[in-house]
């Protein structure tokens, strides 16, 4: 697929990511070397359990990192205080709300928080980016819901929506087709491929829906137990990356139909 841009949103140079103690560490995943451009939509694939969550949690500075540097807009993610960072990047998690009580438009809102004053208001611009944001992401007929009323396929299009409001450069999900059918896994990873499209921004996410991040992504990290590689899907294919991704005895790719069979 066609690159947007040459500008570099986010890169990492020999970057360790996993666990420490007062006594020892715990390395996930070392030397990682990636850049991800303006105007992207980047897959982040891996067996579960490799370490997909740790590196998002690690970017976004959710977790500190063990070595190695991580440059938004080519400065130092460590140099970012709070404010500055929630306006360069945004984050969707897999955790639940803290308040599913709260209205659409109040949970998309809160994206807003980075740049309302100490009270929290909202200024005409702050309500037209909201709304702008929920019409994006086609939930205007949710806009008056409380939370709890709604699918996962409807509160995942409204936390987007709100990253979306945080009007970052970057956003980064993890897992946001977890719990959803193939219809709406297909939906969520179509909305986040027109973002990247409509408003340049660059999207980051980890999903075990390889098949599909293979027809939609414009990069693919893929994590294994020796490397972390980030390339094109074509690329990817042409180089044999995915048959490192599952025990060859049970799982094969196939490169025709770019997708996974079942070994007999």
């Amino acid at each position: 697929m066609k690159l947007v841009s040459k500008h570099i949103i986010l890169k990492t140079e020999a970057l360790s990511i996993g666990y420490k103690s007062k006594k020892s560490q715990t390395i996930v995943a070392s030397n990682i070397n990636i850049e991800l451009f303006k105007g992207e939509l980047v897959g982040l694939i891996g067996a579960n359990g490799i370490g997909k969550s740790t590196l998002l949690r690690t970017l976004s500075k959710v977790q500190p990192d063990l070595n190695g540097t991580i440059l938004v807009h080519n400065k130092n993610v460590a140099q970012y205080n709070s404010t500055e960072l929630a306006k360069t990047l945004s984050l969707v998690l897999t955790e639940q709300i803290v308040s599913k009580n709260l209205s659409v438009f109040e949970l998309v809102a809160l994206g807003r928080q980075p740049y309302t004053n100490w009270v929290g208001n909202l200024t005409k611009n702050d309500i037209n980016i909201v709304n702008q944001s929920i019409n994006q992401t086609n939930i205007e007929e949710l806009k008056h819901k409380r939370c709890f009323e709604l699918s996962d396929g409807q509160l995942q299009k409204v936390m987007i929506a709100r990253a979306l409001a945080q009007d970052t450069d970057l956003i980064i999900l993890d897992e946001p087709t977890t719990h959803l059918d193939v219809y709406h896994k297909t939906s969520i990873l179509k909305l986040l491929q027109k973002m990247t499209k409509d408003s340049k921004k660059t999207i980051l996410f980890s999903s075990h829906e390889i098949d599909l991040t293979i027809q939609l992504c414009d990069k693919l990290i893929i994590m294994t137990d020796g490397k972390v590689l980030i390339d094109t899907p074509e690329n990817h294919i042409k180089q044999g990356n995915f048959n490192s991704l599952f025990p060859k005895d049970l799982i094969t790719f196939n490169k025709t139909t770019k997708t996974f069979k079942i070994k007999k």
